[in-house]
């Protein structure tokens, strides 16, 4: 494909907690997208209804009431709420990425679901594996979650949540689906605290660097995009005070080619908006021609992966 085609990544505020602002703020972000020529936008990683980030810093029984809280508010996959985002969507004539705390009966999920420019969701998964905390709150996706590269008329365009990004099995299958635009969802980090006990990739440089290593070892387009904190969201979530969090703040969003190119300059830490660049599906050649990991530059009679893709079941009938 030579036919230029328009990337998004959305660096923005959630409406903490609440869910018919989340979906005003997604149809608002899909329409400004829309009309700025945007053919593909990726949404943070559990935008709606944002990121929780206290259950990093409190036990579980003083997050109990705001969990209960951010439970009610989560998004249903096939519900009203989602409906209003889907024509959104296919107002605007976009493919979206979006990321979502996914309601499923009496359980929640990290779940993506990728909607092309019909409105229709192509593709849905969950994170395969919470990470740390995260245990408490959502659950395992399955075996279907590992299908996470889609067709759209833009190419093939990729999902993976937040951490899911250190996996290098995870990373490898979606090579192997043939990704050509890949969207990186994440919450909001900050940049090392002084003086605190904490790991360089739990900080927002860490964790751009692993996006653009992935572009680079995958040769593909990489959307990363991001929350924002301000000091009202802090308030909301029970941080005032705590030093590992800095408002506003919480940002690092960017645009990657498939050699590991910033293909634009970062937005301020604490600083809503969209960033957006043009992009020629066709250069992923340069790369690749070096470069192909489940290609010529591999050797499967050696290393190989093994996939399944069967989902568990917790209930079967004979």
């Amino acid at each position: 494909m030579s036919e230029k085609i328009k990337i998004g990544a959305v660096q923005a505020e959630p409406a903490w907690l609440n869910l018919p602002e989340s979906v005003k703020k997604v149809t608002s972000l899909v329409e400004q997208a829309g009309k700025d020529g945007v053919n593909v936008l990726g949404f943070p990683e559990l935008f709606v209804p944002g990121y929780p980030w206290s259950i990093w810093t409190e036990p579980y029984l003083p997050n109990a009431p705001m969990l209960h809280e951010y439970m009610a508010n989560s998004l249903v996959k096939d519900s009203p709420e989602m409906d209003q985002i889907r024509e959104a969507v296919k107002k605007a004539g976009i493919f979206i990425v979006l990321g979502y705390s996914e309601r499923d009966g009496d359980s929640l999920y990290i779940s993506q679901s990728f909607i092309d420019p019909t409105g229709t969701i192509v593709l849905h998964r969950r994170k395969i594996k919470p990470t740390g905390v995260e245990r408490s709150v959502w659950g395992d996706g399955q075996a279907d979650g590992l299908i996470n590269v889609v067709d759209s008329p833009f190419g093939k365009i990729g999902g993976l949540n937040c951490w899911e990004h250190f996996q290098p099995l995870l990373r490898y299958h979606e090579y192997s689906q043939g990704v050509d635009i890949h969207v990186g969802g994440w919450p909001p980090f900050f940049h090392k605290p002084d003086n605190l006990p904490s790991l360089y990739l739990t900080t927002a440089e860490g964790d751009r660097l692993a996006c653009q290593f992935m572009a680079m070892e995958g040769g593909c387009f990489f959307i990363c995009s991001t929350q924002v904190l301000s000091d009202k969201g802090r308030e909301k979530l029970k941080l005032v005070g705590n030093p590992y969090v800095k408002t506003p703040g919480g940002g690092f969003a960017m645009l990657f080619g498939p050699d590991g190119t910033a293909l634009v300059d970062p937005l301020d830490p604490g600083e809503e908006g969209i960033l957006s660049a043009e992009i020629e599906l066709s250069t992923i050649d340069y790369a690749k021609q070096l470069l192909d990991v489940v290609g010529h530059y591999s050797r499967p009679d050696l290393l190989s992966l093994k996939v399944n893709l069967e989902p568990a079941k917790h209930v079967h009938y004979k």
